[in-house]
C-alpha cells in the first residue's frame, strides 16, 4: 500500500473509531508505564529490604558484644602471698645501669609471684560463705589477662602491699557466654564450657551484682589475644588499616589524579594512549586477589619488603585503587563544558593555565568524592591482604608501617574462624559494625565535602 493510499484510509476512517483506537493505544502505554514504574519501585523496596535484613542481622548479633561481663572485686595484696624485698630506690652514687638492672630483677621477682592465688582469694571473698568450689573453677571465671593487671598495678605502686582495693576485672569468655545465654544451659556437663560449680558461682555473682555487663572498651583499646579471648580487641587491626589508608592516600591520590589529567588533557591521541586507556579499564575489573598475588611476587619476593607489613598492604591497595581514581577523574574532566576551555584559551591562557586554573577547580568535588569512595573500597578489601601474610596473629600495636600488623577486614576473617564460636560470633559482628561505621563515615565525608565545594563553585 502506497503512502497516499494509507493517508487516504486514515482520513476516511470515522472519527469515533480513530478516537477509540488512539485511546486504546494511550491506555496500553499508560499501563506499560505503570508496570515499569511498579517494577522499579519493587526493585528499590527489595534492595532496601535486603539491606535492612543485613544490617538488622549484623546489629542484633554484634551489639551484645559491646557489653561484657565484668567482675567488681575487692582485691587484697596479702603480704603472706606477696613475699619480696621492697622496690629498689636509686642510691646516691649508684649508676643508672646498676639501678636499672636491680629494678629489672625486682620486677622479675614480682612476675614470679603466684598472682592466681590473689585472684582466687578475691573471688572467694565475693562468694557466699561456705560455697564449695575448687581452684580451677574459680580461676575459670576470670580472664587470664586480668591477673597480669593486678601485677602491673602493684609494680606501679608497691605501697599497695597489705591494702585492699576495688578492682574491675574482665570475666572469662566462657563466663560471658554462660551469663549472656549464648550457650544452651540444658546441655550436659561434658558439653559445657564451665564446670557445674563455676556456672553456679557465676549466677550467684551476677545476682549479687558482683558481675555486671559494662561497655566493652577492650574492643577498641586491646589487641587480639589467643590466651585471653575475653580481652581480644581491634586496636592492632585498626592501626594497621590506618597505616595502609595513609599510604593509599599519599600514593594513589596524587598519582591517579596526575595520570588522569595527563591522559585526558595533554597526552596526544595515539595507539599508545589508546592501549593505556584499555589497560586501565581492564585493571579496574581485575579481581582484587590478583593484586594480592602481584604484591606477594613483587614487593615481598623481589623487593624483600617485610611480610605482613602495612607498607606492603598499602602498596597493594594503591595498585588496586589507582584505576578507580583515574577513571573517575577522567570522567569528571570530560564532563566540563567545552565552552570553559574555549573561553580560557580565547582570553590568552595557556593549556596548563586552562587545566589548573579553570578546569580542575570545577571538577575538584567529583575528584574528591571518587577518591574518598576509592579509599573506602580499599579499606574493606580482604583477599589481597591474605596473600601478603596479613592474616598472621599479631599481638602488638604496630608502631610504624614497617611493623607486622593485620587489618580490620582480616581481623573479621580471623575471628569468624575462631574455635570459641559462642563468644567470637558476636565479636565478629561487632568488628563488622566498626568496619561498616568507618566506611559509612568516609562516604558521609565525601558527600559533605562535595556539597560544600559545589555550593562554593
Amino acid at each position: 500500500m502506497s503512502t497516499e493510499t494509507a493517508a487516504s484510509s486514515i482520513t476516511s476512517e470515522p472519527a469515533a473509531a480513530r478516537r477509540k483506537r488512539v485511546q486504546a493505544g494511550l491506555g496500553r502505554r499508560h499501563r506499560n508505564e505503570m508496570i515499569f514504574r511498579g517494577l522499579g519501585i519493587a526493585a528499590i523496596v527489595l534492595a532496601l529490604g535486603f539491606v535492612a535484613v543485613l544490617f538488622t542481622t549484623i546489629l542484633s548479633k554484634g551489639l551484645p558484644a559491646f557489653t561484657q561481663a565484668t567482675m567488681h572485686l575487692d582485691v587484697t595484696y596479702d603480704p603472706a602471698l606477696i613475699k619480696l624485698d621492697p622496690k629498689p630506690i636509686q642510691q646516691q652514687g649508684q649508676s643508672d645501669a646498676d639501678f636499672r638492672g636491680e629494678s629489672l630483677r625486682w620486677q622479675r621477682t614480682v612476675a614470679m609471684l603466684n598472682w592466681n592465688k590473689i585472684t582466687e582469694a578475691a573471688v572467694r571473698d565475693a562468694l557466699p560463705p561456705g560455697f564449695e568450689i575448687d581452684t580451677r573453677s574459680v580461676l575459670s571465671l576470670v580472664s587470664t589477662s586480668e591477673r597480669l593487671k593486678l601485677r602491673d598495678r602493684f609494680v606501679e605502686d608497691p605501697n599497695l602491699l597489705g591494702q585492699t582495693v576495688s578492682v574491675n576485672l574482665l570475666a572469662s569468655a566462657d563466663a560471658d557466654n554462660w551469663l549472656k545465654g549464648t550457650i544452651d544451659r540444658s546441655l550436659p556437663d561434658n558439653r559445657q564450657q564451665l564446670s557445674a560449680p563455676a556456672r553456679e558461682a557465676a549466677d550467684l555473682l551476677r545476682e549479687e551484682g558482683v558481675i555486671t555487663f559494662d561497655f566493652a572498651w577492650t574492643i577498641f583499646t586491646n589487641v587480639d589475644s589467643r590466651a585471653a579471648p575475653a580481652s581480644a580487641g581491634l586496636a592492632g587491626a585498626f592501626m594497621g588499616s590506618l597505616y595502609m589508608m595513609l599510604i593509599v592516600i599519599v600514593l594513589a591520590v596524587p598519582i591517579g589524579v596526575a595520570s588522569a589529567i595527563y591522559l585526558e588533557e595533554f597526552a596526544p591521541k595515539s595507539r599508545i594512549t589508546d592501549l593505556i586507556e584499555v589497560n586501565i579499564n581492564n585493571l579496574a575489573a581485575v579481581p582484587s586477589i590478583v593484586f594480592g598475588l602481584l604484591g606477594a611476587a613483587v614487593f615481598i619476593n623481589y623487593f624483600h619488603l617485610p611480610l605482613s607489613a602495612p607498607l606492603v598492604g598499602g602498596l597493594v591497595l594503591t595498585l588496586m585503587t589507582l584505576p578507580t581514581i583515574i577513571i573517575a577523574t577522567r570522567g569528571a574532566l570530560r564532563g566540563v563544558p567545552p565552552s570553559l576551555r574555549q573561553a580560557a584559551l580565547g582570553l590568552g591562557a595557556s593549556k596548563t593555565q586552562t587545566v589548573f586554573h579553570h578546569i580542575l577547580p570545577v571538577t575538584f568535588p567529583s575528584i574528591l568524592t571518587a577518591t574518598i569512595i576509592g579509599v573506602a573500597q580499599a579499606l574493606g578489601e580482604t583477599a589481597p591482604l591474605l596473600l601478603i601474610g596479613m592474616n598472621a596473629f599479631v599481638a602488638n600495636i604496630p608502631a610504624s608501617p614497617m611493623d607486622q600488623a593485620t587489618a580490620l577486614p582480616v581481623q573479621v576473617f580471623l575471628w569468624q574462624g575462631n574455635e570459641n564460636r559462642n563468644f567470637f560470633e558476636a565479636r565478629t559482628s561487632a568488628a563488622i559494625i566498626v568496619l561498616l561505621g568507618l566506611m559509612i563515615m568516609l562516604n558521609a565525608i565525601a558527600i559533605f565535602l562535595r556539597s560544600r565545594l559545589e555550593r562554593r563553585a
